[in-house]
Order: C-alpha cells, then structure tokens, then sequence
C-alpha cells in the first residue's frame, strides 16, 4: 500500500470480458478470466484496494464475485452500488470497507455523471447511515458542484468521489481548463466541509499531469484505462506506469 495519492483499481471490466463468454454457463470449469486473480495482481502491483460496480442488470460483476473478494482481497475492497433496496441488502451482508454510491441507468455503457444527491437526500442519509452502522465507509460519486459537496456533508457521508469524466473528456480534446477549475474548487470545499476527497473516471496516464493539480485528493479509483493499457502490457506494468505518473503528486 501506498504512503501518497491511493490507487483503487476498477475490476469490473475483467469480468465484462468474461460474461462476453461464459454469462450463459457460470460453472464452466474453463471460465475466464477470474476477477479474483486480477485483484491478486492489481493488490501485488501497488492497488491499494480494489473496486467493484454490482449493477442491478448485474451486467458483469456478480453477486458470487462480491463475496469471493470480500474473502480474497488483503488490501481495501469498495462496492459501488446504486441506492435500490435489493443491492443494499447484499451490501449489508458482504461489509465491504467502502460503499461509494453511483447513479444508475440500465440504457448507459457505464456511469456517466454523478449522483443528484441534493435531489435525495433523505433516502440517502438513511443508506448511509445504514452502512456505516456495520463499519462501511460510504463516498458518493458526484460532480464537482457546491450544492452537491454540501449534500453529500448533510448526507453524513465519509467521502466524495468527484466525477472526473468532463475533464478527462475535453482534456482529449485539447481543452479542459474549466472542468479542471471546478475540480479545484470542488476539492476545496470538500475538504472544508470535513468530506474525504477521492476522484474517478477517465483517469489515464497522459492527463494524470494536469489532475495533480486538484488539491487535497486522497484516493484516485481507475478501471477502463488500466485494464485497456493491460492489452498491450499487462495488467501488473499498467498499475505500476499508473503509480508512477501519480508519485507526483503533492496535496
């Protein structure tokens, strides 16, 4: 583990690649490849925990994974979950160390954008406090905005996971310099606000320069670019180029 900016790493593209395959045939004695087995190597390559998304649709991870690296994973395991009663009841069950509640719609690839929290926030204080009574820390994935940052406090949450999606999107395109103030801002006022600062989607290695500029974040959480640039150089030496570019960083 990491004594800097913590590195989760997003498995649930690992197990994409295996329902592609085996989502009809589940007990195939060839079924791959094993999440398990990529947390091992992620773990082994610096991740400092490992995150996994069960979807209602449950269109890749599965409910048998949550609890299979709820038993294998050493370092930190984190569930994202949308706020249905049914996931949360497996939540409850599993006690990962972290919840991060997403928004999510059935017609997306994966989640674009971040929770209304300020839209919900009874229903989610009462998630929250749900969580953290068994000992889960519970983070929201938001966008990077003021009545969102002071909902997510008034939720009582430990943490906010700011939506880096703009930003990494227009950096692509050459531009980028608004989404990456509102980054700033919003980091600030999480951090003032007593909220724990995370930060994910769309991360890479190339725009991993300009985001060392957002104050205050403790934990980044990469999925898609490390199990992409895992094609090309496995998925350990993605992890370790990954922690590399993030060493430079400097709350």
């Amino acid at each position: 583990m990491s004594d800097g900016l913590k590195l989760g790493v997003n498995i649930d593209h690992i197990a994409t690649l295996r329902q592609a395959r085996y989502r009809t045939m589940p007990e195939a004695g060839n079924v791959e490849p094993s999440v398990v087995e990529a947390a091992r190597i992620c773990e082994e390559a610096g991740a400092d925990s490992i995150t996994v998304h069960l979807r209602v649709d449950r269109r890749h991870i599965q409910d048998a994974d949550v609890f299979a690296l709820r038993e294998k994973v050493a370092t930190k395991l984190n569930l994202e979950m949308g706020n249905t009663a049914e996931i949360l009841e497996i939540a409850l069950e599993v006690k990962p160390d972290y919840v991060c509640l997403v928004p999510e719609n059935r017609q997306e690839v994966t989640t674009e954008g971040g929770l209304d929290v300020a839209g919900q926030v009874g229903a989610l204080k009462a998630t929250v406090e749900r969580l953290q009574g068994i000992g889960t820390e519970v983070s929201l994935f938001i966008d990077p905005e003021a009545a969102q940052i002071e909902a997510s406090a008034a939720v009582g949450g430990d943490m906010v996971e700011l939506h880096t999606g703009a930003f990494a999107n227009a950096f692509a395109a050459g531009e980028g310099e608004e989404e990456l103030g509102s980054l700033i801002e919003g980091a600030k006022q999480a951090r003032e606000v007593g909220l724990q600062v995370n930060a994910g989607h769309g991360i890479t290695v190339g725009n991993m320069g300009r985001l060392c500029e957002v104050p205050n974040l403790v934990e980044l959480n990469i999925g898609h670019h490390l199990v992409s640039r895992a094609m090309a150089v496995g998925l350990g030496e993605a992890i370790r180029e990954m922690r590399e570019a993030m060493s430079q960083y400097s709350s």
